[in-house]
Order: structure tokens, then sequence, then C-alpha cells
């Protein structure tokens, strides 16, 4: 039973019933915790809205306009290109997989092909301009060359990975089908005429209003509770607590910081120094490239952000891609430093 019914009759989705039940649940247990956390969800909303609005706008006129159609078939032409593409792009601008959710969103609902999607999708949260200066101020030069190159080197591994899937169902397919998600697929038939100017047309304005909503909503279940999970880690793992696992410089180490290390990632800047404090305990520098690199792609809150948006085998597949890519960027960085 997908939904129940209010006494006025409105139907209230099965997932908002849960959603309430937890938070009354953890309200009860820990309600100074649960208040701040929606305090630290609200704060974290406002300061990724610069980077997120845009996004949901873009990806709602490219629905409106009838760009979506060109765009997809630009990206299943010439595929090779566009991945290359897609992985230079994510390395180097300053967004992430979270705040351009909107926009990856929109494109997949467009047809744009899962390869190039997930290209970006894995390169973009490894670094970018202002982490590289932090990085080499904080790491030393060597470790913010190698996080870029390790970030263009993932989004390719994954883009030409996700290629040998591109005629299964679930790869042409790649958007969950449920209620906040299938509002963004557009509206079947005839592709629309590509028309820039969509205030000049009542039905494109209409389009463009109701794809916006239909993003932002999707936006909103899928950051709250990232951000909510974010703030539960922030307060409760203190940085000594991963030493013991990836501290000492031996053969598990670099597998130890993705599997271990990545899931607790609380903050791209914030791992910094935890980082230089791990190096200063013993952690190999493979290791703690590992640990950067893992952490920006498969922390908890961006997982948590992403799997309400992809079924469940394309989900599976950035992640096995994210902890191989990781691993061979750790033995690589190893490798390079130590000859």
């Amino acid at each position: 039973m997908a939904e129940q019914s209010t006494p006025q009759g409105r139907a209230v989705p099965i997932w908002a019933v849960l959603a309430a039940i937890i938070v009354l649940g953890c309200a009860v247990i820990w309600p100074r915790g649960t208040l701040n956390a929606a305090m630290f969800s609200v704060l974290g909303l406002v300061q990724v809205a610069p980077l997120v609005i845009p996004g949901i706008l873009l990806a709602a006129w490219i629905i409106a306009s009838g760009a979506d159609a060109h765009i997809a078939r630009v990206f299943e032409a010439r595929r090779g290109r566009a991945i290359w593409a897609a992985a230079a792009i994510g390395a180097i601008t300053p967004v992430c997989g979270v705040t351009v959710l909107p926009l990856m969103a929109g494109l997949l609902a467009a047809g744009v092909p899962l390869a190039p999607i997930m290209a970006f999708w894995l390169s973009s949260p490894v670094t970018d301009p202002a982490m590289l200066a932090t990085t080499a101020a904080t790491l030393g030069m060597s470790f913010a060359v190698g996080k870029t190159v390790a970030a263009f080197g993932l989004g390719l591994f994954g883009g030409a990975v996700t290629v040998l899937f591109a005629r299964r169902v679930w790869s042409v397919s790649a958007l969950r089908d449920n209620g906040f998600v299938g509002k963004l697929a557009p509206s079947c038939g005839t592709p629309l005429r590509f028309q820039g100017r969509i205030w000049q047309d009542a039905d494109r304005r209409a389009r463009f209003q109701a794809q916006a909503m239909a993003t932002t909503r999707l936006i909103l279940i899928c950051l709250l509770p990232a951000f909510a999970a974010e703030y539960a880690l922030n307060a409760t793992l203190q940085p000594e607590a991963l030493t013991q696992y990836v501290g000492q410089d031996s053969w598990y180490a670099i597998p130890l910081a993705v599997f271990v290390g990545a899931p607790a990632y609380i903050d791209g800047y914030a791992a910094l120094p935890l980082t230089r404090g791990l190096i200063d305990h013993g952690m190999s520098q493979g290791a703690a490239m590992a640990f950067l690199v893992s952490g920006g792609v498969v922390s908890i809150w961006g997982a948590l952000a992403i799997f309400p948006v992809l079924k469940l085998r394309p989900f599976l597949l950035y992640l096995v891609l994210a902890v191989i890519g990781s691993l061979i960027a750790g033995y690589g960085f190893e490798w390079v430093m130590a000859t």
C-alpha cells in the first residue's frame, strides 16, 4: 500500500508517514540533537542554495525550451568526447555531486546517456580550484595535484566502464520511478521545437514551473536527511577514532581508508586537517589520498542524496566505481611518491 488517506480524503505518501515517524522517534530519544540537526540542515540548505538554485533553473529551462532532445543527441553521438569533457569539467569546477543533483537528474530525465553523467558525478566532488589551493596549503602541492589528477582519472574510468552497460535497461532508464523523481521526466510525445525564450509561450512557462517545482521537491527530500546524517556523524565521531583503523602504514591501510574512513567523511575542507593529523600519526600517503578521494564520492551524506534519484543498479555501479577508483588512486599515489 503506497499511500494512506487523511480524514479529509487527501492521499499521504507512505514515505512521508515513515519520515514523520522517524523524526518523532528521534525527537523523543535525542531531543536536543534532533533540534540541532534540523537547524544544521536548514543552514546547510542555505549554504548550498547559490549552487543548487541555478541548477534547478537551468534544468527546468532545458526541458521547457526543448533543448533536452538536442543535448541528448549530442551526448549520444559523441559519447567518448562527452565523457572526457564531463570528467575534465567535473575535476575543475566548484560543484559537487549533491549541488549539481538537479541538473544531472534533469539531463537523465531528458535522455542524456548515463556514461557522461557518471563521469561528471564521480569527478566533481573530489576537488575544485578553492579545494586545490587549500589542499596545497594544508598537505602540500603533491597532494593537491594528485587529487586533481585522481578526480579526472576517476571520471574517465567511471564513464568508460558505464559505457559497457549502455544498452542495459537500467542504464537507459537510470532514474527511479517514484512520485518525486518521475515528475522530472518530460512529457511523452513529439519533442518540443527549441525555443530559448520560454517566457513568450504560456505552455512553456507552465512546463518550466512544473519542472522547477518537481526538481525543488526532489532536492529537499534528498538533501534534508543527508544534512541530518552529516550532523549526526559530526556530533558523534571524534577525529582520533579513525587513527586506530588507518593510522598504520600497512598493506591494509589503503583499503581501510576507503571502506572505513570514506563513510565517516565529514566535509572536504574539514577532512584536510584531519588527514594531516592522521599522516602525523603514521598514515601512509597512499591511504591518505584514498581517504580524500573516496570520501568525496561515497560519504554518507553524498550517497544518501543520490540514492533516492538513481535506481538500485546504477547506484550500486556508482558506489563500486567510486570504491575501485579510490583504491587505484591510493595505490597509484603511493607508488608515485615512493619513486
